[in-house]
């Protein structure tokens, strides 16, 4: 295949119309962090690539990326005689959709723009902003997941893994509504289920105890319990239990105070008189009448003292009878409070009602059961129609993808290359479908297709990954994308195709490529170049961009090792004029 055809092969696999401005990582900061000083670095949207000899820090400016987007921390991190390092990054977002995730967590957005910081110090503490607004690290690298992808030759392995699969499908299908109308009904589905088997073991362990807690029940609605009860008759325990010196008491009481009729006109007479003397001087002393007013308030109380006295008395009563009725009814309260392990009798009453709903509930469980059963089988045939829907999507979208996968993999060097998406169903749907699903994949003309893990290579996994992340930026907003030595396993003219692919990617999303190999260097709208200095301050890392002639010469060093030559530096300005005369 020619390397037109890779343009057209990366056509075929179907190009919105118009798209808005990628979403870009504009600047980026690194101060103190490992080897790197202070870095201040402004980047380009397209296709920019990063080189530098093996050990130069690349490693170390994505480990910093790595804290940025939440990686766990560590103080060795920070550079040697520093207290604190720190990692900021703008990022362009406006063709992002972010808006939602601002909204949720209140912070503020412009819909433009956003920039992520993370600071670390010496004691192992970090802190975390959004547009300096603090956070959670969770919640940074929730975003930060949103805004950078870098794909490393470990997430190489994700075309394995299912899960991956099944969103580029789903991504590609264009029907975002289908895959959420199907999460609703599986969410709704097992809450139905989550309650079903509460309920199930609810009845069985009320099962179990219902003829106990009928017998508590019912003990309790034979006592009859009255709030306010024990109060009232552990008072008259006290009184007939105690009649005789009651109204003793109370006699010798009103004897003090009256005369042998029972009249109290001893007391109250002395009162009386002893006002009206005061009556008679009040003319001469102000304070008398106030004196003989309250001598008169006094017999009028005492008065109605001897005739309380004379009411309780009657009432007071030894009445054998009646004091064993009420021994034995706070037995009975006493004995009840002491099994249920309360303090009062309201706690009864409320014991009792307690368990008179329980029993009900009980009662009524087998029509719940049955309401329930119902409402999961009408659930599970909508989640199954649901199923059905995006089972259909899928199968469509697979056999779009394989082309396009095809195309684009002939165009990578791999001219007998073969791809299917495999759909089988699953035994039980879970949260992302009923359907099980694997990529098939054959590089030669005579091997059948087998799943990619048991046959694809390092070098053909690197492709089919790159492949399918081509396909993906032309149907969905992509952040940015860093390939992190994609090429690994790949070179000559594979390489170059490889870097053509990225570079139409760079039209949907910022691409950036750290990568060992001339070709794809060439390749990039821009350079930049990681490399070492040592001082008396010790080894320091350093990135800067390229100018054209830095590019040349950089190019060159790739081309030919530790001596350029000047035939190497023909050979890297060939291979840049070549580069920028692709088709893109």
């Amino acid at each position: 295949m020619t390397k037109s055809q890779v343009t057209q092969a990366s056509l075929a696999a179907g190009t919105p119309a118009e798209q808005a401005q990628p979403a870009i990582l504009s600047h980026l900061t690194i101060s103190h962090f490992a080897l790197i000083h202070h870095l201040n670095m402004d980047w380009h949207e397209g296709f920019s690539v990063i080189t530098g000899e093996t050990g130069a820090g690349k490693s170390i400016m994505l480990g910093a990326l790595g804290m940025l987007l939440g990686a766990r921390t560590d103080a060795k991190s920070i550079e040697s005689g520093q207290k604190k390092c720190y990692v900021e990054a703008t990022f362009q977002t406006a063709s992002l959709p972010l808006q939602a995730f601002f909204d949720k967590h209140d912070i503020d957005y412009d819909g433009s723009e956003c920039v992520l910081r993370r600071e670390l110090t010496d004691t192992g503490k970090s802190r975390a902003f959004i547009n300096d607004t603090p956070v959670q690290a969770a919640r940074l690298k929730e975003l930060g997941q949103m805004l950078i992808d870098i794909h490393s030759q470990h997430q190489n392995l994700l075309i394995r893994q299912e899960h991956f699969l099944i969103h580029a499908l789903d991504t590609l299908a264009g029907q975002p509504e289908v895959p959420a109308r199907y999460a609703e009904a599986y969410a709704a589905l097992r809450c139905t289920e989550q309650a079903l088997h509460d309920l199930r073991e609810q009845a069985a362990k009320g099962q179990a105890e219902e003829e106990y807690m009928r017998f508590q029940h019912n003990q309790l609605c034979e006592a009859n319990l009255q709030e306010g009860e024990l109060e009232t008759l552990e008072a008259e325990q006290q009184m007939l239990s105690h009649a005789e010196d009651i109204q003793s008491g109370l006699s010798q009481a009103q004897s003090l105070l009256s005369d042998e009729t029972g009249t109290g006109a001893n007391v109250t007479q002395s009162l009386r008189q002893a006002a009206r003397l005061l009556h008679n001087v009040a003319s001469h002393i102000s304070t008398a009448a106030s004196l003989a007013e309250r001598l008169e308030s006094a017999g009028i109380e005492l008065q109605d003292i001897l005739e309380e006295m004379e009411r309780t008395a009657q009432r007071v009563e030894y009445d054998p009878a009646r004091l064993d009725f009420v021994q034995s009814r706070l037995d009975t309260l006493y004995s009840l409070m002491q099994k249920h392990h309360v303090q009062d009798v309201q706690s009864l009453v409320e014991l009792r009602e307690s368990l008179g709903e329980r029993l009900n509930q009980l009662t009524n469980l087998d029509d719940d059961l049955a309401a329930l059963e119902k409402q999961r089988a009408a659930q599970a045939k909508a989640l199954a129609q649901c199923a059905a829907e995006l089972t259909a999507l899928r199968q469509a979208a697979g056999k779009q993808l394989a082309a396009d996968l095809v195309a684009l993999l002939q165009a990578l060097g791999m001219p007998h290359a073969r791809v299917a998406l495999q759909l089988t169903p699953r035994q039980q749907p879970d949260a992302s479908g009923a359907d099980n699903v694997t990529l098939l994949f054959s590089a030669n003309k005579n091997v059948p297709e087998q799943d990619v893990s048991l046959i694809a290579s390092g070098g053909e996994i690197a492709r089919l990954m790159l492949a399918l992340k081509a396909i993906l930026a032309r149907h969905k907003s992509l952040p940015t994308i860093i390939f992190d030595e994609i090429d690994t396993g790949v070179s000559g003219s594979q390489a170059e195709r490889m870097a053509q692919v990225m570079q139409q990617m760079s039209a949907h999303c910022q691409v950036i490529c750290i990568t060992h190999l001339p070709q794809i260097a060439a390749c990039g709208q821009h350079q930049y170049r990681v490399y070492k200095t040592e001082d008396e301050q010790g080894t320091r890392s350093h990135i800067s961009e390229l100018t054209p002639a830095e590019r040349v010469e950089a190019i060159a060093h790739m081309l030919s090792g530790t001596a350029v030559t000047q035939a190497a530096i023909d050979n890297a300005q060939a291979l840049l004029a070549h580069a920028s005369a692709l088709p893109v």
